[in-house]
């Protein structure tokens, strides 16, 4: 049976999935999450095999932002990402960032189904319809930038805190949210700063934003 959760900030979106891919009897829904941070605790408590993972979650963490860092702690469950954007640099850092599969919400059912076995049987699966800037992208061997240098030198954890930062929370908050002290939330602050040479608040939100970290 593979195992699936449902990434999507829209209620209605994650209600016509889990029906669609529990009337499959090779499928079932463990669980979904409106937000990244809410998706990275479904994978932490269903380890599911394949993550269906919205782009845009407004307001909160990207969904590539989210991919990378599921992978890099779950490296068996497989993200397929399952998207509006047609656009071919969000293509290449889904799939820079550790994204299987890469799917257009347009897509027929049937197809969003044999992308889901694709991934669960170790194959990717990229739609058709962007394939050709794929094919661009090898032909031209011009790779695109994902996330800056200074930013893969972040941990795990910065990786989270830094997102709330850029969306306003205050230290209590990230501190609340992420079962930790506020201590460890001004410390993972400073470190943030210090790797990325920003100076200030201000800096942290347009950094976020250039790198596509947070929708706001």
């Amino acid at each position: 049976m593979i195992k699936v959760l449902v990434v999507d900030d829209h209620a209605v979106v994650r209600s016509g999935l889990s029906f669609m891919i529990n009337s499959q009897e090779d499928m079932t829904v463990v669980g979904d999450a409106a937000d990244g941070l809410e998706a990275y605790l479904e994978t932490e408590r269903h380890q599911p095999d394949i993550i269906l993972m919205d782009l845009s979650m407004p307001p909160g963490e990207n969904g590539l932002v989210t991919t990378k860092r599921i992978k890099d702690n779950f490296p068996e469950t497989k993200v397929l990402i399952l998207t509006m954007h047609d656009d071919e640099e969000y293509l290449f850092r889904a799939l820079k960032l550790g994204a299987s599969g890469y799917i257009l919400k347009n897509a027929k059912d049937d197809e969003l189904l044999d992308a889901i076995r694709a991934l669960y049987q170790g194959e990717m699966y990229i739609y058709p319809k962007v394939t050709t800037a794929l094919v661009r992208q090898f032909l031209q061997q011009n790779t695109s930038e994902e996330v800056s240098d200074s930013y893969v030198q972040l941990s795990n954890r910065e990786q989270e805190v830094l997102p709330l930062i850029a969306l306003g929370y205050g230290n209590k908050e990230i501190a609340t949210k992420l079962c930790i002290s506020v201590k460890t939330v001004e410390t993972h602050k400073a470190n943030i700063m210090n790797k990325l040479d920003l100076e200030s608040r201000a800096d942290i939100v347009k950094y976020a934003i250039k790198k596509n970290l947070i929708d706001l």
